[in-house]
């Protein structure tokens, strides 16, 4: 069988492996370089025009980089990607690579912190306007959609909402526009769903969370599905970039454009890590998702726990679209519950043994936070209320560690508190 027909629990170890130029090493090498050498002026010439391939200078294009950019370009389906410093950057990468002064966004209200902050107090400075709308009402993406609208975007899991949007449907909302659907699978991972075959355009991850899942490394990615045909009578800008790179146009735009503009390369170091937790996502994510559906149910189940959110429980209003979209393989790994109030939230989080208490999710560890008085203390209370933050929501990122130790920690802990 072929590398073409290899399935995802294999093209995750062994996409875009070459050892064969790699001195018959099984891991891609860290090409710690500035810059590459070149042997005659006529040569670099024709790697600046393009005209031949080749690496001149870290912030444009880096070997062990482009290794990660093909494997992820794999396992989401997609034709190629750029890996950038971080999953901001690739959220901004994405989207100026599309946008300029004077035009909208319609977006999912469901958004992880940093994103909001980007949408609301940095885009809008740039004229960029970005309108925000429940993320699982079709109707409501459908009545702010106007001939301005340039992308639609949403998180295929909500962060913290845990709300669910029908990415197919999006899909076909966009296209009905001519604009582009472009999807943050960071929560669920390409394990989980692939949205490039529920119509979506472009793909981005922070590669920090699951797809490294061990904490080690910062990092982001921009993928392209090459499907989008960007009309010139909308996307006068792409007309170079389609006579260049044909049905590669949207990632070119964003590497030459912005990506290297803007500076927002990826350290090879960082790449290499990732590269080395790739290798276990699949393992990594049935374990998450299978401990995170227990401790769901142990916490609906719990008389100092007030309400749950997750996806895979069936009193989640998303649980109906979750469990269509995701075929029932899984829900994710994160999940928010209540408890009777802000003082209650502190006292479990200072009682957890096993969990850590650190800003990040994704890891193999299970993680806590309180994010009404940490990530989102900045906000305004009715802003953070419109994010589904409230002063009784715990977040948690649930680990792959025994999960009857997962279970006992926040016993103890929620009877302490």
């Amino acid at each position: 069988m072929g590398k073409d027909r290899w399935r995802f629990d294999t093209q995750v170890i062994h996409g875009a492996q070459a050892p064969d130029q790699w001195q018959s090493a099984t891991q891609a090498p860290i090409y710690q370089t500035a810059s590459h050498r070149f042997d005659t002026a006529e040569e670099l010439s024709d790697v600046f025009a393009g005209k031949k391939a080749g690496f001149i200078y870290q912030r444009l294009r880096n070997p062990t980089n482009q290794v990660l950019e093909k494997r992820l370009s794999l396992l989401e389906g997609g034709l190629d990607a750029v890996v950038t410093g971080s999953g901001m950057a690739a959220i901004t990468d994405a989207l100026l690579a599309i946008c300029r002064a004077g035009d909208e966004i319609v977006s999912g209200n469901s958004l992880f912190m940093s994103t909001f902050l980007l949408f609301n107090n940095v885009f809008r400075k740039f004229g960029v306007d970005v309108k925000l709308v429940e993320s699982a009402d079709l109707a409501a993406w459908a009545a702010a959609v106007t001939k301005k609208t340039k992308l639609l975007f949403v998180e295929t899991i909500g962060n913290p909402k845990m709300d669910v949007p029908s990415i197919a449907k999006l899909a076909d909302l966009a296209h009905a526009h001519d604009a582009p659907l472009v999807v943050d699978n960071t929560l669920a991972t390409p394990y989980l769903f692939r949205p490039f075959e529920a119509g979506a355009d472009i793909v981005v991850h922070s590669t920090t969370k699951y797809l490294n899942g061990h904490g080690s490394a910062v990092g982001g990615v921009v993928i392209d599905s090459g499907r989008f045909t960007w009309p010139e009578g909308k996307y006068p800008d792409f007309k170079l970039f389609k006579e260049r790179k044909g049905n590669l146009a949207y990632i070119d735009k964003v590497w030459r454009e912005i990506h290297i503009n803007f500076g927002t390369s990826q350290a090879p170091l960082h790449s290499y890590l990732t590269l080395i937790g790739l290798d276990t996502l699949a393992l990594r994510m049935e374990r998450h998702m299978s401990n995170a559906i227990k401790v769901a149910e142990f916490l609906s189940r719990h008389p100092k726990v007030k309400w749950v959110g997750f996806p895979g429980l069936p009193s989640s209003p998303s649980h109906a679209t979750a469990r269509a979209q995701f075929q029932g393989k899984g829900y994710g790994a994160l999940l928010t519950f209540g408890l009777e109030s802000e003082r209650a939230c502190f006292d479990f989080i200072r009682n957890v043994k096993l969990a850590y208490h650190l800003a990040n999710l994704g890891d193999c560890k299970t993680l806590v936070i309180h994010p009404w008085s940490s990530q989102y203390i900045s906000f305004t209370e009715e802003s953070r209320r419109a994010n589904g933050i409230t002063p009784d929501l715990v977040r948690v990122s649930v680990g792959i560690e025994a999960v009857e130790d997962i279970i006992e920690d926040f016993d103890q802990a929620l009877k302490a508190s």
